[in-house]
Parts: C-alpha cells; sequence; structure tokens
C-alpha cells in the first residue's frame, strides 16, 4: 500500500533565495503538495511579503541571511510564535555550523539542495500541525505487548513487532531459547526481557559472555571450581550456573564457546546438574537458560565448529532481531532516549534540547553498522560535547560524530537519480572536459542549475562562476 501524498493545503511559505531556477524549482514543488508559495529574490521582496502576508514557513537561502534579514525573522517570529524559520543550505554546506549567535537563535531547523520535496513536504506537514515536532517523537506507547516489555527496550517499527509477536509465550516457557541478531542488536536487553516476563522474574539474571573469557577460564566460570582444583583455587567457588539458580543463565556469543566445552554444557543442560572443576559431586540446579550469537550456527555445525546436537538443544525457541537499519522508525526514539538519558546522567536540568527534523533524517539515513550501540554511543558523544545553550540539535551537531566512511555511503545513497554517461577522447584537456560535463549535466536536468550543482557535488555559486568563467572566455 503507497504512502499517502503528502497535503499542505492550507498552509503558506515564503522562499527567499537569489537564484531565480531555485526559487522557480522550489514553489513549483511545494505547489504540488497544496501550499501557497510566495517569493523573494532578497531582503526588501521578503520583508514586503511578510509585512502583508502571513506564512507558516520561511525558507531563506544562507547567502541573503544576514543581520538585518535575521533581525526581520525574529520580530516576524514574536508576532506569530507558530511561524517556523528553515535556513536553506547548499549541499556542500550540511555539517556548517553558522558562526552567528543572532542567526543560531532564530533557526528551526536546516534544509539542503537539492531539495526532497516529497520528504520535505511530509515534514512540513508534521512540524505545522504539531508544533514543536520532535516532542512528538518521544513515542507513547500503547500496544499492549510494547507496553509490557518497554522498561527494557523501545520500538515501534513493524520489523521490531514481527520479530518479538511471541516473545510473552516464549517467557513464559522454561525451554532454552536462541537469541541471533548482529552485534549491537540488543541480544542480551531482549534476554533480560525474557527474564522479566517469565515466572523466574523474581529470580538472578547472571550474563556471561563466552567470547570474552579465556578459553581456559570459561569452564571454572560456567561450572565452578573446588579448592585446590589449579594453581590459585584457594577457595571454592560457585560457577555461573550455580548462580543462576531459580533464575535464568544468559550465555552470550555462545558461538565462540570451545568445542570442548560443548560437550559438558550439553550434559549438563540435559541432565540438569553441574560436576565443579575439580569435584566429584554432582549438584542439582534450576536454570533456565537463554543463548545468544552473531554467528551463523547451521554454517558453524557444517563447518564443524559448534556440536550439531548442542545446537538443535539450544535452538528450541528462537527471536531473531532485526539490524537497526531495518526498523528506522525506531532511530528517532531510541535516539530521543539516549540523548534523554546521557543529558540526565550529566545533571542537565529539562527541558532537553530537542532533534531537529532534519537531523532526525540523517540519523535515519544512516547505516548504523554497530545498530543500537552505534546510535547510543553517538548520542552520548553528541550530549557530552553540546553546547550549553543549544535549545535544538542539528545536523551540523550530528554529522562530526559519525563515521566519516560511512557519511560518504550516505552521500551515495542520496545523490539522486543516475544521469546518462559522456564520452570523453584521451587527450582532452581539463578544461574542456568540466566544461562538457557541466554542459551535459545541466540537459539532463532541464536547465536545472540547482539539480546540477547537487549531481556535480559542488555548491551553486561554485557553478554560477564556472559558468560565468566560460561565458566570459
Amino acid at each position: 500500500m503507497e504512502d499517502k501524498k503528502p497535503d499542505l493545503n492550507g498552509f503558506s511559505f515564503l522562499v527567499a533565495d537569489e537564484n531565480a531556477y531555485s526559487l522557480s524549482e522550489i514553489k513549483d514543488g511545494l505547489s504540488f503538495f497544496g501550499a501557497r508559495v510566495f517569493t523573494a529574490n532578497g531582503y526588501e521582496e521578503a520583508a514586503g511579503v511578510l509585512a502583508h502576508q502571513h506564512v507558516n514557513i520561511v525558507i531563506a537561502s544562507i547567502l541573503l541571511v544576514d543581520d538585518k534579514f535575521v533581525a526581520m525573522i525574529s520580530d516576524y517570529k514574536s508576532l506569530y510564535g507558530d511561524s517556523l524559520f528553515f535556513l536553506l543550505l547548499e549541499d556542500d554546506q550540511a555539517s556548517v555550523e553558522p558562526t552567528e549567535l543572532s542567526v543560531r537563535s532564530v533557526i528551526d531547523d536546516y534544509i539542503k539542495k537539492p531539495i526532497e520535496f516529497d520528504r520535505f513536504a511530509r515534514m512540513a506537514e508534521g512540524r505545522i500541525e504539531r508544533p514543536g515536532g520532535v516532542e512528538n517523537t518521544s513515542l507513547t506507547v500503547v500496544r499492549p505487548l510494547i507496553k509490557k516489555v518497554k522498561p527494557y527496550f523501545l520500538f515501534r517499527s513493524p520489523a521490531m513487532q514481527r520479530a518479538l509477536t511471541n516473545i510473552t509465550q516464549i517467557a513464559a516457557s522454561n525451554e532454552t531459547v536462541l537469541v541471533t541478531g548482529e552485534t549491537g542488536s540488543g541480544k542480551e536487553i531482549i534476554a533480560r526481557a525474557i527474564h522479566a516476563l517469565s515466572k523466574r522474574a523474581d529470580g538472578p539474571f547472571v550474563p556471561i559472555n563466552c567470547g570474552a573469557i579465556p578459553d581456559s577460564l570459561v569452564e571454572a566460570e560456567l561450572f565452578g571450581h573446588e579448592k585446590g582444583a589449579f594453581t590459585g583455587a584457594v577457595r571454592a567457588r560457585k560457577g555461573r550456573f550455580e548462580s543462576a539458580d531459580k533464575g535464568t543463565l544468559f550465555l552470550d556469543e555462545i558461538g565462540d564457546m570451545p568445542l570442548n566445552l560443548q560437550v559438558r554444557l550439553l550434559r549438563v543442560l540435559e541432565e540438569k546438574q553441574v560436576f565443579r572443576v575439580g569435584g566429584d559431586m554432582p549438584i542439582p540446579i534450576d536454570v533456565r537458560v537463554v543463548t545468544a550469537t552473531r554467528v551463523d550456527l547451521e554454517k558453524a555445525v557444517e563447518d564443524k565448529l559448534f556440536r550439531e546436537d548442542l545446537y538443535y538443544r539450544v535452538n528450541v525457541l528462537r527471536l531473531n532481531l532485526p539490524p537497526l537499519c531495518k526498523r528506522k522508525e525506531d532511530i528517532a526514539l531510541l535516539a530521543v532516549h539516549f540523548l534523554e538519558r546521557a543529558f540526565a546522567e550529566m545533571g542537565r536540568i529539562p527541558p532537553y534540547p530537542e532533534l531537529s527534523m532534519e537531523t532526525i533524517y540523517i540519523l535515519e539515513q544512516y547505516p548504523w553498522k554497530g545498530n543500537v550501540r552505534e546510535l547510543r554511543n553517538t548520542m552520548t558523544r553528541v550530549a557530552t560535547l553540546l553546547p550549553e545553550r543549544a535549545k535544538r540539535i542539528f545536523p551540523f551537531h550530528i554529522l562530526p560524530q559519525l563515521n566519516d566512511r560511512r557519511q560518504t555511503d550516505l552521500k551515495t545513497r542520496d545523490a539522486g537519480q543516475k544521469s546518462e554517461g559522456v564520452y570523453i577522447p584521451i587527450g582532452s584537456r581539463l578544461d574542456e572536459v568540466e566544461e562538457l560535463l557541466i554542459e551535459e549535466t545541466l540537459k539532463q536536468t532541464n536547465g536545472n542549475r540547482t539539480k546540477a550543482a547537487g549531481l556535480l557535488g559542488i555548491s551553486l555559486r561554485t557553478l554560477r562562476r564556472k559558468l560565468n568563467k566560460g561565458e566570459a572566455s
């Protein structure tokens, strides 16, 4: 089912830009969704519009915004508190913070050329209908399942709802559970939720990462040891199985467990008793085991790295967590949650700074290879480095905290449709190649310089300079 087309009927915009092509493009793009659009190519025209018209959103090119323009916007917003001011940036300026404090004080958000009109119309529709915007991204949980597990993890995406459809039934069982998913996707949090929703909730939850402990120590960690069992064993010690009695033992990264220990683990799961290292008396246990892995255990079985009998023993019930890039609806929700948690830990007094809608868009387009853990760490860095007086978090606050290589991937995905190729003979002069490429790109965009500049990866100002240079010669 297709998404409903954004509806901007009844809303009005003022677009100020010195570039006639850009003005025409933006006016046509917004008018397509029913908006009333006024245009201005400078301060005087913009002031004339605002003196006689009420507009919901003012969009102005950064090239036009000086102290006089800022004062006009500030005065207008004091009259109409629900009006918004968006600063329009060239594509290569998205990560640049305006240096003037007066400019930062009136900006509600940033958008960059070339504008994706469907996305922008949806953003504008939400901002106008729901003043304040991002407060509404902190989800009010209403579905019973989500409400029940909310203390342990947050989500609203269909992908997570599908993945966790049976979590209450799984939690009610006493069978072993295998949780699969990429690193950082929240497998331990799911295990804690299973424990908390189970009949064992009053018992202990004991986690152990099988891949983080040296092979020589894993056996003693899991099963415990008797006094004198090995050098340094000065007293008897319970293992994790005994510590988890009447509760849940979480074996994280079980795929990294040494083969020789897999045999002992299988026996414990079958017999429900353990032998400590150096001991000869069985110790009965009452433990529910939840396991997790980032690796493909079926392939590990084929490669003789994981025992087939143990695989079938731990894979009785299964939950597979989607990566964060497959649950984009959760990104803003989680980002707000991690920010608020970081601000609270820092002792910052509410209300906390909000994420701008353009910032949310950037976060939703980012690949998040490290999943929820990477998002949490990024938001913690943003909260730590954010200026104390900042009331909103803009792209220039976020972009420096993102992985440079992945930012390149993000820009590649946003580059737009592919254009046709251009034949360039060997031996062509560089200035001739540049002129030819600009000419063909303008043909591809039907003369739209803003789009052409975006496809060429240069600013509109740079494109104009090159065109003027060509005409002068």
